[in-house]
């Protein structure tokens, strides 16, 4: 039987570790490759010091709100978000520190996911007499950092986030390929919060020669700096418009295009021109194979078209530091990332809009699956409302 003041002590673990993850979402969108990481100090019931991760290279959300305490530390308890790191980096162990302090108890909402230091920042804490609570607010805490935990645990291969949105009866454009606007302005609001969130943005040459985007961040009433992310373009020929907005407009992103093998080896003029002239305004060109066929999933027919191997490309982007993927794409590279198996999320946006008809253009190109048993179902499913737009998003992975 759980005593009274053990579960008023629950209560209070929960109230103070929301408190802790409130402050760690402040850091999103500028800690990448790092977590995402929230912490506050508390004793005698009141929150003393705040603090929080804001970017690589700076201080820890422990040691911010340690600071933030100043005198009032000795014999408090700290929440953390994440399992204090117990090594030496660009900055120093945050256990070093919170012993240091004289903090008396550690709560802990997830441990370290990274498997070469899951566990020693708790180990340490315990080993010097400090109490260490785990498991506060678990699930919520590695929600907030799903794609590091994905990042570090497959490898250093990005977490991928396919975006798209449609009609009701399935169609994200006209027959003539108009598709301004199917979302409302608060949907439309919220993808750009989703493009400051993540690392980078992926396009295909048809979202490019279409619409020719900026691909960049901007959100209404946002205090702080937009930070846009690298934009990514799939083209296996190598036929960007040398005035493309995505060129000619300033960013602090990285533009990458990924075009095959053929198209970068080259020898035409024309060819070797382009490569030298995009590379002459700071364009990282990625030589990406192609597959005779995206792989087939069970119950689907093989792609008949090829397609950049995306695995190829993921691997290739992990290692730049790329942590997090917001697919954007047309409909053949919807198609073709879901039948490839790279996506581990799907945020799909409904419009209370139909075409009627059957010449529109569909959320997904290419093969099928035979039977309804081997669709793509998501999992986690969970819906919010923009207006009269609806999000249904889940987990393919």
């Amino acid at each position: 039987m759980i005593s009274h003041n053990h579960s008023a002590e629950l209560i209070d673990d929960v109230r103070y570790m929301k408190e802790a993850l409130a402050l760690a979402a402040k850091g999103r969108g500028y800690t990448s490759p790092n977590p995402m990481v929230g912490a506050v100090v508390v004793k005698e019931n009141k929150i003393v010091g705040r603090g929080w991760h804001r970017a690589a290279g700076l201080a820890h959300a422990e040691v911010e709100a340690i600071n933030d305490a100043g005198d009032n530390v000795a014999g408090s308890d700290i929440y953390v978000t994440l399992e204090p790191c117990n090594h030496y980096g660009k900055t120093p162990p945050c256990t070093k520190k919170i012993i240091d302090a004289g903090i008396k108890r550690v709560v802990v909402a997830s441990p370290d996911p990274n498997p070469f230091v899951t566990g020693g920042g708790v180990q340490y804490l315990r080993e010097h007499g400090i109490k260490v609570e785990l498991g506060v607010c678990r699930e919520e805490a590695e929600t907030l950092i799903e794609d590091f935990i994905w990042y570090v645990q497959n490898d250093k291969k990005p977490f991928v986030i396919l975006k798209c949105a449609s009609t009701l009866d399935g169609r994200l454009a006209t027959s003539t390929g108009d598709s301004r606007w199917i979302t409302c302005e608060k949907s439309r609001q919220f993808v750009h919060e989703l493009r400051h969130a993540y690392d980078a943005i992926l396009v295909g040459s048809g979202t490019l020669h279409k619409d020719n985007p900026s691909l960049t961040a901007r959100i209404d009433g946002f205090d702080k700096t937009v930070r846009d992310p690298h934009r990514i373009i799939l083209d296996s020929n190598l036929s960007i418009d040398l005035n493309a907005k995505i060129l000619t407009q300033k960013s602090s992103a990285r533009t990458i295009i990924a075009a095959s093998s053929i198209a970068v080896s080259s020898d035409s003029d024309s060819n070797h021109e382009k490569r030298t002239h995009l590379e002459s305004m700071g364009i990282t060109l990625l030589t990406v194979p192609e597959n005779a066929h995206l792989p087939s999933q069970a119950g689907y027919l093989k792609q008949e078209k090829n397609f950049l191997d995306f695995d190829n490309l993921l691997k290739q982007l992990g290692k730049m530091g790329i942590m997090s993927i917001l697919i954007e794409g047309g409909a053949t590279v919807i198609g073709s990332a879901l039948s490839s198996g790279i996506v581990n999320k799907v945020l799909f946006f409904m419009a209370p809009k139909i075409l009627g008809g059957d010449d529109g253009v569909p959320v997904c190109r290419g093969k099928s699956p035979l039977f309804m048993k081997d669709a793509f179902q998501l999992k986690k499913v969970d819906m919010t409302r923009f207006d009269d737009d609806i999000l249904i998003q889940g987990y393919l992975k």
